[in-house]
């Protein structure tokens, strides 16, 4: 039956071996993805502890890192699959039965090669769409946090640090929202601090800008040079309570943000000149990254499929090709790096990813593709 229908028989296999790894390539990001979620998620607990934020606002805020997690761990959980399941494979002797009943080295490769195709265009699709966009969503999200919302998060009998030089203390807090016995350290002004004294308050928002609208009050200056202290009394007063000494801080975009087009081509005035080669190599870091993908997964076919077969297994030949990955990994990180100092080194890059995946490729499939036009002669003779 193998012998007379190899057709079906590959199409079999090919649905078989591809489900296997795309369920786990799935099982394993999801976990992996938690696991580091999990782990950066906690330096914003800090904003639910101390600054009284919901917990929906911290997991829309914490979840929208979880693009770029799955963009930068994609292609090595591919070759952690690829692995795995080809090693499962291979110990369960279903590897030395396909290549009994005339299987090559591409059928038995083409699953895992459709499943690093799949890995690349998710890939490709976060790198250019959907990180860029969720990074953008992330930094307004903490922008507005720190310059408006954390404003309105005063606690009864708290000396509440809405910024670095700005610290309201709040005696009591009626449910209407009315504020009683307020007590506000400004330093905004290096050269003019001041602490202001009122009996209530309310918070309002003007434009965006957090404001506290004072009522029977002082504000007490020192003089720098005559060290006099000077207070002023109000009947009402509205005091900004945005960081900063202006008002509204402005938000400068990261390169993180900014799409393909942009990193190659920025706005005149958006960028500073030091910072357009950065962003040169975080475009060409994009565009490599998903394709280190089918890299990784040659290099894992070549350790499964290449050499002789032992009966027990052996772990030199996968722990070379952890080893080659790890290696790959930490080359294309000290490559960036270089290169974002050296535009001339960007080209490093894309050979870094590219030529191992070549060279498995070629290791792998090169003398079966050699035989081929033999075996084409071969047939055409005989016909």
């Amino acid at each position: 039956m193998l012998a007379t229908s190899p057709g079906p028989l590959v199409s079999r296999i090919d649905r078989y071996v591809f489900r296997q790894l795309l369920l786990a390539l799935i099982a394993v990001t999801i976990g992996l993805v938690a696991l580091i979620w999990l782990t950066q998620s906690l330096r914003f607990v800090e904003l639910v502890v101390n600054r009284g934020l919901s917990m929906r606002v911290f997991l829309e805020l914490s979840s929208l890192q979880i693009p770029y997690f799955v963009s930068v761990i994609l292609p090595i959980t591919t070759f952690v699959v690829v692995q795995f399941i080809y090693q499962r494979l291979a110990g369960d002797r279903e590897l030395t039965v396909l290549r009994a009943a005339g299987v090559s080295p591409i059928g038995l490769a083409r699953p895992a090669l459709a499943v690093a195709a799949v890995a690349v265009a998710v890939g490709y699709a976060l790198n250019l769409w959907v990180v860029p966009a969720a990074s953008s969503a992330f930094r307004q999200y903490q922008f507005e946090i720190r310059n408006r919302v954390a404003a309105f998060l005063l606690q009864e009998g708290v000396f509440t640090p809405v910024s670095d030089d700005l610290t309201v203390y709040v005696r009591a807090r009626d449910p209407d929202g009315l504020l009683r016995g307020i007590l506000i350290e400004d330093t905004r002004q290096r050269n003019n601090p001041a602490t202001i004294l009122a009996e209530r308050g309310r918070l309002i928002g003007s434009e965006g800008t957090p404001r506290v609208l004072l009522f029977n009050g002082s504000r007490q200056e020192i003089d720098r040079q005559s060290g006099r202290l000077n207070v002023l009394t109000f009947a009402e007063n509205a005091i900004d309570l945005s960081q900063g000494a202006r008002g509204e801080e402005q938000r400068f975009r990261d390169m993180s943000e900014m799409s393909i087009g942009e990193l190659f081509h920025p706005l005149a005035g958006t960028v500073l000149e030091r910072d357009i080669p950065k962003l040169r190599v975080e475009a060409h870091r994009r565009l490599v990254t998903p394709l280190s993908a089918v890299s990784f997964t040659l290099v894992g076919l070549v350790a499964v499929l290449m050499g002789t077969f032992r009966r027990h297994g052996g772990l030199i030949r996968p722990a070379l090709a952890v080893l080659s990955v790890v290696g790959l990994l930490a080359a294309g990180l000290l490559l960036v790096n270089l290169a974002a100092k050296q535009l001339a080194l960007i080209p490093l890059i894309w050979v870094n990813t590219l030529a191992p995946g070549l060279v498995c490729a070629w290791a792998l499939f090169g003398p079966q593709l050699r035989l081929m036009p033999v075996a084409l002669q071969a047939k055409l003779g005989a016909t």
